[in-house]
């Protein structure tokens, strides 16, 4: 696998992802534990929701003066924000960047814009392999020298494919997975091997216009916007948590093509939108919902 390009040497930093029941003077206390151990806060963003009281917080420093261990922060985090089963929270550090394994069909544009991103140092992510239920994509996972496994799944087959691919993944060390114009339905036993960490695009036109064709259908009806959504995927197809969505208004003057042009853009973008929220570990999900920082 070839090596991502770095975009200048960044210090060490520590993210840290919580979601519990609103507690007041937590926030106060993080920071200050981060500032009394060395670290110099980065970033902290944070979120009320005023029905449920529930608080969400993302809070970034520098690890790179702590001094305490990774371990003996961990466990004064768990001691002050405690346990439970409204309470989820983590602590992941810059230089464990995640691994990402792409899923792919016949479609190229959202494999090559995430490739390009991960390999110029865009983001700091490792793509250990590409994933296909057909060939057409292993030419550029070698232009970019990252491993091509192809699986042809079946009806008959699924079962029996989707074990291999798990086994796979953990064998890799992935950390989740992007289904990038991947033309097929993921088992709930898939999902729940990775909740939260399989990340969709597919068109904004859902609903409305499924199937193989949905841009000439929009467009017969006249359609006056366009768009995209990405998504984690859940056991219900199509259903689960947005991470980013874009529009963009048309015409009557834009032909099929042109709709279909700018829904791949729009696609591309979205995508690489979620996949940065996601890397940059900015993203919560809580009752079907995301709570997604800027």
């Amino acid at each position: 696998m070839s090596t991502p390009q770095s975009i200048g040497a960044q210090p060490r930093q520590a993210s840290l992802l919580l979601r519990c029941p609103l507690r007041l003077g937590l926030a106060a206390e993080l920071t200050n534990l981060v500032y009394t151990q060395g670290g110099a806060i980065q970033y902290h963003d944070q979120n009320v929701d005023p029905d449920s009281r529930h608080y969400y917080t993302c809070l970034k420093w520098d690890a790179s003066g702590m001094k305490v261990s990774d371990q003996g922060m961990q466990e004064r985090l768990h001691t002050m924000i405690g346990s439970g089963p409204d309470i989820e929270w983590s602590v992941r550090y810059s230089d464990q960047p995640m691994r990402m394994a792409i899923f792919v069909s016949k479609d190229p544009w959202c494999l090559y814009d995430i490739l390009a991103r991960s390999h110029s140092g865009e983001w700091n992510v490792q793509v250990p392999l590409i994933i296909g239920n057909h060939a057409d994509m292993a030419p550029i996972a070698e232009r970019f020298g990252i491993p091509f496994r192809l699986f042809a799944i079946n009806k008959e087959n699924k079962e029996e494919i989707e074990t291999q691919q798990l086994a796979l993944l953990k064998s890799e060390g992935i950390d989740f997975v992007v289904l990038a114009r991947y033309m097929q339905i993921l088992s709930g036993r898939f999902v729940q091997a990775y909740p939260s960490r399989v990340i969709n695009i597919h068109h904004a036109f859902l609903p409305a216009f499924p199937g193989a064709r949905p841009y000439h259908s929009a467009r017969e009806r006249g359609v006056k916007m366009i768009g995209a959504t990405s998504h984690y995927v859940t056991e219900t197809l199509d259903a689960g948590p947005i991470i980013e969505q874009d529009v963009l208004r048309v015409s009557h003057r834009h032909s099929v093509q042109d709709l279909v042009r700018f829904g791949r853009d729009l696609e591309k973008i979205v995508l690489s939108r979620a996949i940065w929220s996601h890397i940059q570990r900015k993203i919560i999900v809580h009752n079907g919902r995301t709570v997604v920082f800027d």
